[in-house]
């Protein structure tokens, strides 16, 4: 299982899976957060493998 943490909210996600995929699975929309694995920004395109910790930032916008 990938480990998936955003704010206070902690996810298991069957792997391997793609990167949007993965974050469409937890219920957020991937043109609103980052992923993170191990300190490094992961594209959406990537593939994901069980025993993964990622991280999901939200991307804050302004102006």
């Amino acid at each position: 299982m990938i480990q998936v943490t955003y704010r206070d909210q902690t996810w298991e996600v069957p792997g391997p899976i793609v990167v949007r995929d993965l974050i469409e699975r937890v219920g957020l929309t991937p043109a609103t957060v980052l992923a993170v694995r191990q300190g490094q920004l992961v594209l959406d395109s990537v593939v994901l493998e069980d025993d993964e910790a990622i991280r999901l930032i939200a991307v804050i916008t302004g102006g």
